[in-house]
C-alpha cells in the first residue's frame, strides 16, 4: 500500500457481478436463435418480446449448463428456484421487465480459488498489499449464481441524434455470478477473473467472448480505512470490455475515491461508465438498490425444479478443471510449473499436448515444441489447438524424427512449416497434411552424419575464411558459431550439428584448414 496522502491509508474493497452468456443456440424461453452479428431484430418472437398470450418454455440445455457452472465453482444448487420479474424501463427491454431470479436463486455459496504463481496468466500480478496469502492463492467467496434472460441492445452511434434498438439479444440465456467483496486490488480482480473465465471455457458453458458480449463484468468498489471491517459507499463500474480494461478502470476509480476522501469529501453511490479512450470514468446514473427494481415472483412461470438426479448426473460429467490438470501435468509428466500453466491455459491446447506427449513418450520434448513453434504457428493463423491442421500424431512423428537423429531441430522447424503449407482442408481437420516422414524422404532432408561428407564441408568453410581462422586461434572463440553457420549453409541445414562441432574443434586445434 502506498503512503503520502490521507486517501492512501484507505484500502479498496471490490465485489464483482459477472454475466455469462450460456453456450446454447436457443434463447431461454423460446426457440429463437442466439447467433451474434445477425441482421437486427430478426431473432425475435412473441415470447421474447413479451406479447400477450405468448407461452414461455424453459430451455433445458441452458439449465443444465447453468448447473454445470454452479457445481464447478463449488456452489450449492437448489432443487427449487424462483423466476422473478426485475422491473425497469429502457427501450431495449420491450416487456418492461427482465426475467431473472432474486430471493430464491439457482445456487448459493461456494468459494473459487486461483493460484497466483502457477502459470503465465498470473504474470505481473501485484502481490503486495495482501494480494496473496501464505500459500500463494487467492480465494473469493461466491454469494450466488442465478439464471436470467438478457435485454436487447441500444445503439447510440448508428443514426444522428437518434438511438437504434436491436432486440436480437432479448431473451438470451445468462447466468450471473455475484462475488462477495473479497477482492482488494485491481490486480487481484484480473487474476481471479482470468481463473473464472478459464473454468467457464473448460466447462464449455460459454465461449466467454467479451468483444461479442458473451462475458461482461461489472465491479462494485469502495474504500475504507485500512484494518476496518465496515464497508464504505460503493460505486458500480460498467462498460469494461476486457480484463485489462477492468483492471485499469478499477485503478482509476480507486484513485478517484481516495482523492475525494483526502479532500474531506464523501463518495456518492452511483453507477459509472468506463471511458476506454479517455482512460476515465463518468457518471451514468444514481445507483439503484434492489427495491428500485420492484422484484416479485413471475406469475406466469412456475418455480424452476432441478432434480437431485439431474444435479448428480451433471456433476458426474464435469471435466477435469484447469487447477487439477495443472497439478496432474506437473506430477504425471514432470513438467515445470510454467510449462503446465501455459499448456493448460485452454482446454483444446491441454488435450493437444496430452495426446502428443502420450504418442511420443517424451513429455518435455512435446512441451518444448508446442510452447515454441506450434503455439507461434497457431497464433499467426488465429487457430485454437482443436482446429490446428497438424494433429498430435503428425507432431509426434516429427518429434520422433528429431529424437532418432533423422533430422536436426532446425530442419524440423522447416518441415513443420511445410506441413502447414500442405494443409488444404478448409475445415482444419488436417486430412491433407503431408507427414513429416514424407517431406523428409521426398525432399532429401535427412540429416547427414557421414564423416567424409561432413569433413569436406568443414574444410571448405575453413578454407574460405582464413582470416577468421587466424582470429579464432588468437582467442576469438565466439567465431565457433560463425564456422558452424558456414558449414550448415553448405549442407543446407542437413549436417549433424554435434559431429560438425566435433570436427571443427579438431581442425581448428590441429591447424588443418585445407
Amino acid at each position: 500500500m502506498t503512503t503520502g496522502t490521507p486517501g492512501d491509508t484507505y484500502e479498496a474493497v471490490i465485489g464483482l457481478e459477472i454475466h455469462v452468456q450460456l453456450r446454447t443456440e436457443q434463447k431461454l424461453f423460446c426457440p429463437d436463435r442466439t447467433g451474434f452479428g445477425e441482421a437486427p431484430n430478426t431473432n425475435v418472437c412473441p415470447v421474447c418480446l413479451g406479447l400477450p398470450g405468448a407461452l414461455p418454455v424453459v430451455n433445458r440445455e441452458a439449465v443444465e449448463l447453468a448447473v454445470r457452472a454452479c457445481l464447478a465453482f463449488g456452489c450449492t444448487v437448489h432443487e427449487r428456484s424462483v423466476w422473478a420479474r426485475k422491473n425497469y424501463f429502457y427501450p431495449d427491454l420491450p416487456k418492461g421487465y427482465q426475467i431473472s431470479q432474486f430471493e430464491e436463486p439457482l445456487a448459493t455459496g461456494g468459494v473459487f480459488e486461483v493460484e497466483l504463481d502457477d502459470g503465465p496468466d498470473q504474470a505481473g500480478v501485484d502481490r503486495g498489499d495482501g494480494d496473496r496469502d501464505a500459500s500463494g492463492s487467492l480465494a473469493v467467496r461466491i454469494r450466488r449464481i442465478h439464471m436470467e434472460e438478457d435485454a436487447g441492445k441500444s445503439i447510440h452511434d448508428r443514426f444522428p441524434e437518434a438511438t437504434a434498438v436491436d432486440l436480437n439479444r432479448t431473451g438470451t440465456p445468462l447466468i450471473e455470478m455475484v462475488s462477495e467483496p473479497d477482492l482488494r486490488s485491481p490486480a487481484q480482480v484480473r487474476a481471479w477473473l482470468t481463473g473464472v473465465k478459464q473454468v467457464l471455457e473448460y466447462l464449455q458453458v460459454s465461449d466467454c467472448n467479451m468483444e461479442e458480449g458473451s462475458l461482461r463484468v461489472d465491479a462494485n468498489v469502495s474504500i475504507r480505512p485500512a484494518g476496518s471491517q465496515e464497508l464504505g459507499t460503493k460505486t458500480e463500474l460498467k462498460n469494461m470490455n476486457s480484463f485489462s480494461g477492468v483492471e485499469r478502470a478499477l485503478a482509476v476509480e480507486i484513485a478517484r475515491q481516495r482523492t475525494v476522501v483526502a479532500a474531506g469529501g464523501q463518495v456518492e453511490h452511483e453507477t459509472l461508465l468506463w471511458d476506454e479512450r479517455r482512460g476515465d470514468v463518468r457518471p451514468m446514473r444514481t445507483k439503484e438498490e434492489s427495491h428500485d427494481y420492484r422484484y416479485f415472483p413471475d406469475p406466469d412461470l412456475p418455480p424452476l425444479q432441478v432434480s437431485s438426479a439431474l444435479i448428480e448426473a451433471v456433476e458426474a460429467e464435469l471435466p477435469e478443471l484447469p487447477a487439477a490438470r495443472r497439478a496432474r501435468f506437473r506430477e504425471e509428466y514432470q513438467l515445470p510449473a510454467y510449462d503446465a500453466g501455459v499448456l493448460t491455459a485452454r482446454r483444446p491446447l491441454a488435450e493437444y499436448y496430452e495426446q502428443t506427449a502420450r504418442a511420443t513418450g517424451e513429455p518435455k520434448e512435446a512441451s518444448n515444441w508446442i510452447m515454441g513453434p506450434v503455439l507461434a504457428a497457431m497464433k499467426a493463423r488465429g487457430l485454437e489447438a482443436d482446429a490446428f491442421p497438424v494433429r498430435p500424431s503428425h507432431l509426434a512423428e516429427l518429434i520422433e524424427l528429431v529424437g532418432k537423429g533423422t533430422i536436426n531441430r532446425n530442419v524440423a522447424k522447416d518441415v513443420l512449416d511445410r506441413m502447414l503449407e500442405s494443409a488444404r482442408d478448409e475445415e482444419g481437420e488436417g486430412s491433407d497434411v503431408r507427414t513429416a516422414g514424407d517431406i523428409v524422404r521426398d525432399e532429401g532432408l535427412a540429416q547427414v552424419s557421414d564423416t567424409g561428407q561432413l569433413q569436406a564441408w568443414v574444410d571448405d568453410a575453413l578454407a574460405a575464411h582464413p582470416e577468421e581462422v587466424a582470429r579464432f586461434r588468437e582467442g576469438e572463440s565466439r567465431l565457433q558459431g560463425f564456422f558452424m553457420g558456414e558449414v550448415m549453409k553448405r549442407s543446407r541445414g542437413k549436417a549433424d550439428p554435434g559431429e560438425v562441432a566435433r570436427l571443427l574443434a579438431e581442425r581448428l586445434e590441429a591447424g588443418h584448414h585445407g
